[in-house]
């Protein structure tokens, strides 16, 4: 198997977990305030890294050498969770995953920003056909809304951190230093662990932390084990191997899967009127991954 294949795997994977976040956040979010609930479900990714990284290749102070890097991609990535929470408040799964398949084409200005990684008119293309399939979705089929951008604030939200998703893939390959992925991840998890703590202490003590409702403890023993500590391994192995447009590629399969949790867990088909998007966003991946090159 190819280092390439390798990484499409590994986002493959990552496009159906991060679904289940989607599904069970929008469960969940109602119960708990976004900074206190990513605030343990980062401490725990943490952990649950810290001793894999330390089983795995150990752990020492030369492998987390200029810290500034860890606080910039943990940064990055406890703002996009916590986004992701706050407008599943206000916003369907399923539209804030159309969102999160507009970050292929943010990311893809990122990379040649910052890696100089040039789009090919197959990618171009591909993008062009996945943002109009996202659009159709967020806006749930409405001209009118389109026209009239009535995006709501949960859609606003998210999609800023969306934005800060797409600027962290292309920073992986520039940041590294030669860390194994596992301890790279891990030391981005404890950047963003204290951040998250730090901002959210207020909403952290308030919490009734003994009365919250098992949807809400599932919820965070799923993010932190399958939709935080994997994913961020996932993430970085994908971002050594394939280009930034090219792992993001993969978020097009977000919607599609969150539909498939949504019925796993009883909450019912999407409408209709929303599967027309959902079918431009295959066809645009489709195009995507077709496009190969040496990564």
């Amino acid at each position: 198997m190819t280092e390439a294949l390798r990484g499409h795997l590994a986002m493959l994977t990552f496009s159906a977990l991060i679904a289940g976040s989607f599904a069970l956040g929008s469960l969940a979010s109602p119960h708990i305030a976004s900074t206190a609930m990513n605030a343990v479900r980062f401490a725990l990714a943490a952990l649950i890294l810290g001793v894999a990284a330390q089983a795995r290749v150990g752990l020492s102070a030369a492998q987390f050498r200029a810290p500034w890097r860890f606080v910039v991609l943990g940064g990055l990535m406890g703002f996009y969770f916590v986004t992701m929470f706050e407008g599943l408040k206000t916003a369907p799964p399923v539209s804030l995953s159309a969102v999160f398949t507009l970050m292929p084409v943010v990311a893809g200005g990122f990379g040649y920003l910052l890696m100089r990684q040039v789009m090919t008119r197959r990618m171009a293309l591909a993008l062009s056909i996945g943002a109009l399939g996202a659009l159709w979705v967020i806006f749930r089929a409405d001209l009118g809304a389109f026209l009239a951008f009535e995006v709501g604030p949960g859609v606003a939200i998210y999609f800023a951190g969306c934005v800060a998703h797409a600027l962290y893939t292309p920073l992986v390959p520039r940041l590294n230093r030669g860390e194994s992925p596992i301890v790279f991840s891990f030391g981005a998890l404890v950047a963003a662990t204290a951040m998250i703590v730090a901002a959210g202490w207020g909403d952290i003590r308030a919490t009734d932390w003994a009365n919250l409702p098992a949807i809400v403890w599932i919820t965070i023993a799923y993010t932190a084990a399958m939709a935080t500590a994997l994913t961020f391994v996932l993430l970085q192995y994908a971002s050594l191997r394939l280009p930034s447009a090219k792992v993001m590629a993969y978020t097009y399969l977000t919607p599609v899967w969150v539909i498939g949790w949504l019925v796993a867990l009883g909450q019912g088909l999407a409408p209709v009127k929303l599967l027309p998007g959902v079918g431009l966003i295959g066809v645009a991946l489709v195009l995507l991954l077709k496009d190969e090159h040496p990564a």
